[in-house]
């Protein structure tokens, strides 16, 4: 069986185990949580992460992603590997506790870290750090140690913490406070646990960022791994075009070759926003032409109903895509690209 295979299969049982996990399941370990707990607990902490910070099943697969094939390898070795070879991932091998994706919006770091949950079907806990520090304020401090507590206990488990600089930003930074330093003091403890103790073995923190440079020096050097992960590339690009427009009816005058071309310097996200954008040009369309017949109101409505069926069998054109190109600009800024590659230079590793 070849690696690729083995994925597949892999992929392919966790569909299975998703399936079948019920609320009730969830539920139960929710429970064993709270009664295996060590000392005192909020209970209202314990539902908000179980309620809006937990996913079981992210589903989103390789085959969603465009290229990164840097990345994804790296993210293999550290998930994937040690799943299949528990016993080879000791000592010196033992799998990587902290990984660090970087680079422009819009390229995916959010993507990757949800396709390796689905991959490992680890438990993924997706933390958005200004969430944390603002939804739970005076909080924080608290969540922090709570979430790594029931990372452990719902081991193998993924921390995911996109928008990290908020959370571990630099400690000169203008306008941090005493609680902001506690919540960055205790994510440091957290992340060294996960090295230096038995219990932490099955979790491993992911962290996002669209400034690397802003990262407090030692939350930087918990991330074993610096990955960047660039503006895709004239094949990724290529590659993007047809997921996007995968399951949309094309016109035969498509050239998707042409379309990558033209979106040097676009970013995933832009790549998305166009495919959507060039699928509402006939609908645009024919709203325009109905308003300039004097259709209104209720009327309009009806048409519009009336049209439905009409409008998904329209095939989305060449001259659509080219005309969405114009009107989406790249979100990422020359210097901004400048500043990343240099910080790659400096602190990134593969």
């Amino acid at each position: 069986m070849t690696a690729s295979q083995g994925l597949q299969g892999l992929q392919g049982l966790q569909g299975l185990q998703s399936s079948v996990e019920t609320g009730m399941e969830v539920e139960e370990k929710a429970s064993r949580f709270v009664q295996q707990y060590k000392g005192p607990l909020d209970l209202d902490l314990v539902r908000m992460l179980e309620a809006e910070v937990v996913e079981r099943s992210p589903n989103v697969t390789w085959e969603s992603i465009a290229g990164l094939q840097n990345a994804r390898a790296v993210l293999e070795e550290a998930f994937v590997l040690p799943q299949w070879m528990p016993e080879v991932f000791q000592g010196i091998r033992r799998p990587w506790r902290g990984i660090l994706l970087f680079g422009p919006p819009g390229t995916g770091k959010t993507l990757l870290a949800k396709a390796i949950a689905t991959e490992c079907n680890t438990t993924f806990f997706n933390v958005t750090s200004s969430t944390l520090t603002s939804k739970w304020r005076g909080d924080s401090e608290k969540l922090v140690k709570l979430l790594f507590e029931m990372a452990r206990f719902y081991a193998p488990s993924t921390v995911f913490l996109d928008e990290i600089d908020a959370l571990g930003g630099q400690r000169s930074a203008a306008g941090e406070n005493d609680a902001t330093l506690r919540v960055k003091s205790e994510l440091l403890i957290q992340m060294d646990g996960l090295g230096s103790s038995g219990d932490g073995g099955n979790v491993t923190v992911l962290g996002a960022t669209n400034l690397p440079w802003n990262l407090d020096e030692a939350l930087r050097r918990r991330f074993e791994k610096r990955i960047y992960i660039p503006l895709p590339d004239e094949k990724q690009r290529e590659e993007l075009f047809r997921i996007n427009l995968r399951d949309s009816k094309l016109d035969a005058s498509v050239n998707i070759q042409e379309l990558a071309k033209k979106t040097e310097g676009y970013s995933g996200a832009d790549v998305t926003n166009i495919c959507r954008d060039a699928s509402m040009m006939y609908v645009r369309k024919v709203l325009q032409e109905l308003r300039e017949r004097g259709t209104r109101g209720e009327e309009l409505q009806q048409h519009m109903k009336e049209l439905s069926e009409r409008v998904k069998q329209v095939p989305i054109t060449q001259i659509d895509l080219l005309q969405a190109i114009e009107k989406v600009s790249s979100s990422v800024g020359s210097t901004d690209l400048q500043r990343l590659e240099k910080w790659m230079k400096e602190f990134g590793s593969v």
